[in-house]
């Protein structure tokens, strides 16, 4: 199988990597940073399968690697909302070690951002002095919480995000707004296709808001009012449905920015159905030109 065939975007990274696996050139640490949810973690493992590979049919290195029991392989992820001391000790134990059935030994640093400064400044160590067989991947979301000095010590590849194209062809949609709501990642653009119904009905509810009546649109709105846990979500997603219409009509920013209110007072933990209540009736009202307020 072809070095991330199976991956969509970052041609250019496929390209770069490959040479480098090629040529032999291949760095022991990498620092890969992007948005969360446009394919980092699925490179970073098909560059590790392929470095760890021992080129023989009938891999034990690889079929192991698929099966998530190889024993040279390992992820690192937060322990609760970071990445603490104890686990980058732990991985500089072993990671002394010699290989067991790969060529190389490879550990990926996920969320890699969430290290603590003195997580970040354990590893420097190793990346300073790293076994000959070992590579090290980080993975981050915001290069800004990275140390300059753990920077200096890796191959940054920026990875940008997907194409409009790449992800319909995911989706294996043409639908613009949901191509939009994806911002380019595939993690949203997963999220998306679980939730198409719930687009279909915000469609619905903001099409009411335009051209029926308030007591209808209330009556129609169960949706908003039954997902607090999820209510995020759907607000972006009616935010991207309100900015599409506003492309053929200015009046439809005012519902955008009240959207934005709404959300502010959710997160200050105000009522949250008087919230729903407030989004609902002030959006009507902007938009027909209305007010039932006395």
């Amino acid at each position: 199988m072809q070095l991330f065939e199976n991956i969509v975007g970052n041609e250019h990274i496929k390209e770069s990597l490959q040479n480098a696996v090629l040529s032999g050139s291949v760095s022991h640490s990498y620092l890969f940073v992007g948005k969360a949810g446009i394919g980092k973690k699925l490179f970073a493992r098909d560059l590790a399968k392929k470095v760890m590979c021992l080129g023989e049919d009938d891999c034990e290195s690889c079929t192991k690697f698929d099966s998530n029991s190889n024993p040279d392989f390992s992820i690192i992820v937060p322990d609760g909302k970071s990445i603490k001391i104890e686990q980058i000790r732990n991985m500089q134990s072993r990671i002394v070690e010699k290989p067991i059935i790969s060529s190389k030994k490879v550990y990926i640093i996920d969320d890699a951002d969430l290290m603590s400064e003195e997580s970040q400044n354990c590893l420097l160590k190793t990346l300073e002095e790293p076994p000959e067989y070992a590579m090290i991947i980080l993975i981050a979301s915001n290069e800004n919480r990275m140390l300059q000095t753990i920077k200096s010590r890796c191959v940054i590849i920026r990875f940008e995000n997907l194409t409009d194209d790449e992800i319909g062809k995911i989706l294996k949609t043409d639908d613009k707004d949901v191509i939009r709501l994806c911002e380019g990642s595939v993690a949203k653009a997963d999220t998306i296709q679980e939730k198409k119904e719930v687009f279909t009905q915000l469609k619905n509810i903001a099409n009411l808001l335009e051209k029926d009546s308030l007591i209808d649109v209330l009556n129609n709105s169960e949706l908003l009012y039954s997902s607090k846990d999820d209510i995020m979500t759907i607000l972006d997603f009616l935010n991207i449905i309100f900015y599409e219409k506003t492309k053929e009509n200015l009046k439809f920013s005012k519902a955008i920015t009240l959207i934005e209110t709404v959300k502010k007072k959710i997160i200050a933990n105000n009522n949250y159905d008087m919230c729903i209540d407030y989004l609902l009736i002030h959006i009507w009202e902007e938009l027909n030109g209305k007010s039932c307020r006395r």
